[in-house]
């Protein structure tokens, strides 16, 4: 069971040794892009290029779909990233139960946005958690677990990538290790639990009069959606590719947080409420693409002194 791009390593890792995979479950075809064409989900097409079954359904806690389900007759079900919240007669289905492959270590960064809101956090460290699901929101118990290490320019998209091949790998060793009986299941320390929840556009807005090192983490946390954003002459303005960098780079006369000091091939630098200055090196104006800050002010040059926000 699993859905995006995230998913498809576990299920390629799975084929890869050779499973058994006798159904695949994800959700249905939604519109996506500006011009709301209905697509697949990243997994269903890699499931039909294998010849796997697929099963899209709308609603998953009716007695349709367990039936459905059932006439498969699974040994387990592995689920990563589905996007739907199991039922338990859907978990205890299969004898050995369901497992999740888990972006975050658990107990830390429970529920839906985990990758983004470590690095949002600051963590220097994530990994992958294999757990034994029950009828909580990633609260079952611990199966296996592998760390890795957040690079300083990681995005939620490139640590995205990172972790769903660990997750994959993570996964098969779990198989291997449950049919040899030698995995022992841990239980969560409630006390450590941290939640992850899902991300709004709002949550872009950024305050300059935050520390630079904040901004920039929650840039590389948002980026690429939903994007951390600020205004310019009224208009919203997308910001990607941040650098913390020493406050006195920023000249002395701009003291008050989000005044750019500098616009050029380098990027904006931009004042922040302490802690340094932001060298912003990407953006994306509205109705435009994604550009780095040298293409945008070729258009349309901002002058030191300009004060970004509302």
């Amino acid at each position: 069971m699993g859905t995006p791009e995230f998913a498809v390593p576990s299920l390629r890792v799975l084929l890869d040794k050779g499973e058994n995979v006798v159904c695949v479950v994800t959700q249905p075809d939604r519109p996506k892009g500006r011009g709301r064409k209905v697509l697949p989900p990243p997994v269903k097409e890699f499931a039909l290029k294998a010849a796997i079954p697929v099963l899209q359904p709308e609603y998953i806690r009716g007695d349709d779909f367990h039936a459905e389900l059932r006439k498969f007759a699974p040994d387990i079900i592995a689920l990563t990233a589905y996007g739907n919240i199991l039922p338990g007669n859907i978990i205890n289905l299969p004898p050995l139960g369901t497992i999740n492959v888990h972006g975050s270590l658990l107990p830390k960064y429970r529920g839906a946005a985990p990758v983004q809101w470590a690095l949002i956090n600051g963590e220097t460290e994530t990994g992958i958690t294999i757990m034994q699901m029950d009828e909580g929101i990633d609260t079952g118990d611990i199966l296996l677990q592998d760390r890795i290490a957040v690079a300083p320019t990681d995005t939620a998209g490139t640590l995205s990538v990172k972790l769903a091949a660990l997750g994959g790998t993570a996964l098969g060793k779990t198989l291997d290790l449950l049919r040899r009986d030698k995995l022992k299941p841990v239980k969560q320390d409630e006390k450590q639990a941290s939640f992850a929840p899902l991300l709004k556009k709002e949550d872009g807005l950024v305050d300059w009069s935050q520390s630079a090192m904040k901004i920039s983490c929650l840039m590389r946390g948002l980026d690429p959606w939903p994007a951390t954003y600020t205004t310019l002459s009224g208009r919203r303005l997308r910001l990607f590719s941040p650098e913390v960098v020493d406050k006195h780079s920023c000249q002395k006369n701009f003291s008050e947080p989000g005044i750019v000091c500098r616009a050029d091939r380098h990027g904006l630098l931009v004042t922040t409420g302490h802690d340094g200055c932001l060298l912003i090196k990407e953006v994306q104006p509205e109705g435009s693409r994604r550009m780095d800050v040298h293409a945008y002010i070729s258009g349309r040059p901002i002058q030191p002194g300009t004060i970004l926000g509302p």
